[in-house]
């Protein structure tokens, strides 16, 4: 009996080594290429490749807190800059499809306290596109309503405090109920605290020295302050893309392109709500870049193979040239998207 068992859990082993096996060697070349570019010896973060819910690639490499030399690892949560954007859209949009609030609606409806004239004229599709011209809540627009794109990380925030007005509900309710309700297990707004895997970020300083960073989470939370780890962001993407956090509908509403950036790192690039693409490229590469001190983020997803590219960083460097601060994040993007005629 004790002889049949032992085949049996051999007979086990060795299936699900071949299982394993076959696996590896679709993506195996994909995974090599990888190692080859995270490889850089710089690079201190966690990278997490899926087809759909199939994981191709995930590994950590470096620390989470340097000073203790405490390894990372695939569960630690980061705080994901402008990939925060999409969510605060998300909520917005959620709203939309349930007819409280609608697109073209003049912000001073929500924000009655804005004393400049502009709040008769700003809606919220200029605070999603970034097309309003706000400095300032005391001072007049920067340009003309509509006429160009002005990134702003304010114009995000008044959106929260327009789900505030129309919900009636704190903007840590609403998103913390979103994230309760998808089983986003490792995504906070910030001052929910019930987070326990945050990194540490990190900041090169001028003579080369990593520094902590201690305004991490400084930012308006709506723009550039989430909390999220690599597995709930990939999660994130795959229940967009279909259609689960806002329907087929809206959802071709964030990807359709309202403004051309000027980007510190692609040059020229489509927004749309929240989200990023190239021209002509939505159904291609679509996502976003996210940067808070010390915290260097990409969330992006390729249409045409259902793949999903997440690079979480803790450690920022070269912060005069932001190319080289995501180098590793690009070069991942780019060897992803070539994937599109292969599987």
């Amino acid at each position: 009996m004790k002889n049949i068992i032992i085949i049996l859990v051999l007979i086990v082993l060795v299936s699900c080594q071949n299982t394993e096996s076959t696996g590896n060697k679709e993506y195996h070349d994909l995974i090599v290429k990888i190692d080859s570019i995270s490889g850089n010896k710089k690079f201190n973060g966690v990278i997490l490749v899926t087809k759909d819910t199939t994981t191709i690639y995930s590994k950590a490499f470096g620390f989470s807190d340097l000073e203790s030399k405490t390894p990372l690892n695939m569960e630690n949560q980061f705080v994901i800059g402008s990939i925060s954007k999409q969510i605060t859209a998300v909520l917005i949009l959620r709203e939309y499809e349930k007819g409280n609030l609608k697109l073209n609606d003049k912000i001073i409806q929500y924000l009655p306290d804005i004393k400049q004239s502009w709040a008769n004229e700003v809606t919220i599709h200029h605070l999603l596109t970034h097309t309003h011209g706000i400095v300032d809540l005391n001072k007049p627009l920067k340009f003309e309503l509509g006429s160009q794109f002005g990134y702003s990380q304010l114009g995000y925030e008044l959106l929260a405090q327009i789900l505030e007005k129309a919900t009636g509900k704190t903007f840590n309710e609403i998103s913390t109920e979103l994230f309760a309700e998808y089983g986003f297990k490792n995504s906070y707004h910030p001052d929910n605290k019930k987070y326990r895997d945050l990194v540490k970020g990190y900041e090169e300083s001028e003579n080369g020295e990593l520094e902590y960073c201690t305004n991490s989470l400084k930012n308006y939370v709506p723009a550039g302050s989430f909390i999220s780890n690599a597995e709930d962001l990939s999660k994130w993407n795959v229940l967009l893309y279909s259609g689960k956090l806002v329907n087929e509908k809206t959802l071709a509403l964030m990807r359709t392109r309202y403004a051309t950036r000027l980007h510190p790192i692609f040059d020229k690039i489509e927004y749309g709500y929240g989200l990023l693409f190239k021209d002509g490229e939505s159904n291609t590469e679509i996502g976003a870049f996210g940067y808070s001190p010390g915290f260097v983020s990409a969330c992006y997803h390729y249409p045409q193979t259902d793949m999903n590219l997440i690079v979480l960083e803790n450690t920022a460097r070269e912060l005069d040239d932001f190319k080289e601060t995501f180098r590793v994040h690009t070069e991942l993007m780019e060897l992803i998207k070539k994937l599109k005629d292969k599987f």
